[in-house]
């Protein structure tokens, strides 16, 4: 069975993306696929586990409007995303 790794955190709308665990390119088509569902000014934030998939969100963003902000919490990436 598949894990569902979207959620929709209901206190501020955020978008939660879960891909801890997960190897590239799978964080970066999750952050793909879930900025395509957030309307301009929600914010996304994605949990990642993956030191490759850190490279490829973060120049994936900076080629696009959004804005972008890393934290580094241990093994552990944590991408702010707001759509623009």
């Amino acid at each position: 069975m598949q894990q569902n790794h979207i959620k929709v955190a209901t206190r501020d709308k955020a978008l939660l993306v879960d891909a801890r665990g997960l190897a590239c390119p799978m964080p970066l088509l999750k952050l793909k696929q879930s900025l395509k569902r957030l309307e301009k000014g929600q914010t996304l934030l994605m949990l990642a586990t993956d030191p490759v998939s850190k490279r490829d969100c973060v120049s994936f963003i900076q080629g696009t409007e959004h804005q972008l902000d890393l934290v580094q919490q241990g093994d552990e990436f944590h991408f702010h995303v707001i759509k623009r």
